[in-house]
Parts: structure tokens; C-alpha cells; sequence
């Protein structure tokens, strides 16, 4: 699934090629996304300027002069830019066509991603309980400490949950523990305020590096701008269970935290 790093990576591609050009129309050719594409998309969005693209989390806003798109990649989605025209492929379901000759193309092989369509996306119900951005001022680690105590769950889906924080999917929570020195498995309640310090910091770091670097590299992510990332070379116990970890030597062990793999160094991380 694209993370935080990967949808961030889609908005600086597509940003430049959208803000300031007019819709000529939209194209759906599938509507049965995670939820319905609105039958009305083409009416509310044709003839309008985009005015800004945002991110809230996972969510891109695709702003307009009246209303905001809200688009979600889902678990194999991807946005990119084709000529307008290009003959579309399985799996192809949208494409916002512009003035300039370029459409935006919505592609979704599982259809989990969304497209929907909100007057006031930030008190959309799908945007409007989220935690904070990670790399904002607002997402430290003493939040992490006041909001973990009394807390019994695992720490890693502790600090992947939206209404702590938003945009720590899976690896790049694997990957900060490790950086921080944190088991994935110790009760989240359990662990002290200096260790959340030091977790924050390095998932803010880790984040930024990905970012910079154009995101993970996965089977299902094309960047907006037709660009894989690349931050995947870096990792260092995401997807490498069974391997030797790259600074002791220990073998790197899986266990299942709330339903997601979880890699980690028995001998770093405690």
C-alpha cells in the first residue's frame, strides 16, 4: 500500500502540471472504487481551475474553485500524467482532462482507492478525526508518551494508528522502532518518555528521508510524475526477515502485530 512518502511523492508530480489549469471534462470508465465514484464528478469538476493539490495524511485534495476532490491510492492505485487521449488500459478508470492537453489518470488494478467530492474536505468524515501531520510541530514525542499511557496494545500499532498520527503505515513504523532501539511487541503504555522522544524524532527523520528520496519502491507504486522511489535500497529490517541485521549481524525475526508483519532485531531492539 502507498504510504505517506509514496502520496507525497505523487503530490509534488502532479502539483505543477494541475494548480492554475482548467478541467475540460472527466472521464470514468469504472465507478466501483472502496466507495462509488459520485455520478455527478464530471458536472461539479468540468470548466472549474484547480487551485491548490494538498495531502492530509494518505488523502490527496485535488483543490478546485468550488469544492475539493478527495483521492485516495487505496492499495495498488496510482495518479499519473498522459496526454489526453491515450487510449486507456485494464484498469484505467479515470482521467481528468485539462486545457493544457494533459489528463491526470487514475489507476486502481483492486479498486480500494477513492475518488469523492466534498465542499469542506478537512470536515469530510474521512479526514476529520485524523491526528496530526508527522512532520508538523504538532507530532512529538511527548504526545506519544501522554496518549500511550494506560495503553495495553503493542507499540507498533500504537504509533500506526491514525488518531495519534497520521501517515505511519507499516514501513516506516517498522523501520523507525528499529531506529529508535524499540521492540515492535512491548506494550505501548509500557515504554517510557525518553524512548518517545527518541521514536519521534527518528520517524520524523526516516520520513523526510523518504520523501526526499521519492518514496518506497513497491510492486503497485508509480509516482505522479512516472517515477519510482527509491528509498527502498535504506531499509533496514522492512521485508527482510530471515536475513542478518546490518548492524549486529542477528538474525531479523517476523512476528504478526495487528495484522501486519512486523519485522524486528531481537538483540537491537528491546
Amino acid at each position: 500500500m502507498p504510504e505517506l512518502p509514496e502520496v507525497e511523492t505523487t503530490r509534488r508530480g502532479i502539483a505543477p502540471h494541475l494548480e492554475g489549469q482548467r478541467v475540460s471534462r472527466v472521464v470514468v470508465r469504472e465507478r466501483r472504487l472502496r466507495w462509488p465514484i459520485p455520478d455527478d464528478l464530471d458536472v461539479r469538476l468540468s470548466g472549474q481551475r484547480i487551485v491548490l493539490v494538498e495531502r492530509r495524511a494518505k488523502y490527496l485534495l485535488i483543490n478546485a474553485e468550488v469544492g475539493t476532490l478527495i483521492s485516495h491510492l487505496g492499495m495498488s492505485g496510482n495518479l499519473r500524467l498522459v496526454e489526453v487521449g491515450m487510449p486507456a488500459a485494464k484498469h484505467e478508470h479515470v482521467d481528468i482532462e485539462l486545457e493544457s492537453g494533459l489528463a491526470l489518470r487514475y489507476t486502481d488494478p483492486r479498486r480500494f482507492g477513492a475518488m469523492l467530492w466534498s465542499q469542506d474536505p478537512h470536515n469530510h468524515a474521512l479526514l476529520l478525526r485524523l491526528g496530526p501531520e508527522p512532520l508538523t510541530d504538532l507530532f512529538d514525542g511527548e504526545r506519544l508518551f501522554q496518549l500511550s499511557r494506560g495503553r495495553s496494545m503493542a507499540v507498533k500499532p500504537f504509533v500506526m494508528d491514525n488518531a495519534v498520527v497520521v501517515g505511519v503505515g507499516n514501513i516506516y513504523a517498522t523501520e523507525a522502532l528499529f531506529a529508535a532501539g524499540i521492540d515492535p511487541r512491548r506494550e505501548a503504555g509500557g515504554i517510557s518518555r525518553a524512548r518517545y522522544l527518541k521514536l519521534a524524532i527518528e520517524i520524523k527523520r526516516i520520513l523526510a528521508a523518504a520523501i526526499e528520496r521519492g518514496g518506497t519502491t513497491l510492486r503497485d507504486f508509480i509516482g505522479g510524475d512516472g517515477q519510482p522511489g527509491y528509498f527502498q535500497q535504506e531499509l533496514f529490517v522492512y521485508g527482510r526477515a530471515g536475513e542478518a541485521c546490518k548492524v549486529c549481524g542477528t538474525e531479523l525475526r517476523n512476528v504478526v502485530l495487528g495484522q501486519r508483519a512486523s519485522v524486528f532485531c531481537p538483540k537491537c531492539q528491546r
